[in-house]
């Protein structure tokens, strides 16, 4: 089963690499980006796609960093409560037999 999933994902893989070769290859005309404050110089649209691609995946990682290490802290925190919880438990059983023998 584990190899079936692999080779699904290596099919899905290389049909998106080809998918973007294509459009890469079919999106070659220069073309200059105005943003509102500064034009930036030409390049092909391909290049341009996937540096907006980049920064998107770039600030969407920062803008996750935050949830994720509070989310972090939070199982940790909650990981060592139950290690407390554990000890007190293992602790209350070993009481109770030295009590009934």
């Amino acid at each position: 089963m584990r190899w079936l999933k692999g080779v699904i994902l290596a099919i899905i893989l290389i049909v998106v690499l080809l998918l973007g070769i294509l459009f890469a290859v079919n999106n070659q005309q220069p073309l200059p980006l105005d943003l509102i404050w500064v034009q930036l110089p030409q390049a092909s649209l391909s290049l341009w796609l996937l540096v907006a691609l980049a920064c998107g995946v770039i600030l969407g990682m920062l803008a996750m960093t935050g949830m994720y290490l509070r989310l972090r802290t939070l199982l940790t925190r909650a990981q060592r409560h139950n290690q407390q919880q554990r000890k007190e438990l293992d602790r209350l059983r070993t009481q109770e037999f030295k009590e009934s023998a």
